[in-house]
Order: C-alpha cells, then sequence, then structure tokens
C-alpha cells in the first residue's frame, strides 16, 4: 500500500475556497480507482496549512489518478490558492497499530 502526504499551505482569504474544493471533489477523489482512504488535517499552530494523506493500492493507481481529468481540474483550482510550494511524499506503510 503506498500512502501518498501533501503538505500545502494558503493565504488566509483563500482558506474558506479550498474547503469549498476539497467539500465538492473528495467523494470523487475517494472513490477514484485504487483509492482506497482520504484524509484531510490542519496545523494547529499554523492554520494556513494543511495535509491530506491518502492510501492507494498502487503507484500506478496513483500516477492514473494523477493524470486524470478529476486531479487536473481540483490541482488547477487548489494551485492557485497556495501562499508557498506544496510539499508531497509518497511513503510506504510500514505497520499500524489500533
Amino acid at each position: 500500500m503506498l500512502v501518498r502526504i501533501v503538505k500545502m499551505s494558503f493565504e488566509t482569504n483563500n482558506i474558506e475556497t479550498f474547503l469549498s474544493i476539497f467539500e465538492s471533489s473528495k467523494t470523487h477523489i475517494r472513490g477514484f480507482k485504487g483509492c482506497k482512504f482520504l484524509e484531510l488535517y490542519r496545523d494547529k499552530n499554523n492554520p494556513n496549512i494543511f495535509f491530506t494523506y491518502s492510501y492507494w493500492d498502487s503507484e500506478d493507481d496513483l500516477e492514473n489518478y494523477r493524470h486524470s481529468e478529476l486531479f487536473k481540474g481540483v490541482w488547477a483550482k487548489t494551485k492557485a490558492l497556495f501562499n508557498a510550494k506544496p510539499e508531497a511524499w509518497s511513503v510506504d506503510k510500514l505497520e499500524t497499530l489500533n
């Protein structure tokens, strides 16, 4: 399983727009082939910083999403709102303790 972590920072006046974009696209992203999990987090100390965590069956599934019309549309709207360059990591999930 591949985990994708994306860190995004927004201008304060763009946060509500970002949250609206996420709200309208989250079920489509989660429903994309190979996506098994999607969460959105907000930094406790800097409310302009958000993280998405998504779980993917494979790197191919993530790449198919990243080349999809869905991603292109969501990303085009989202990237216009950033106040810093986004950062992204693809990591392998090694262990979970519940």
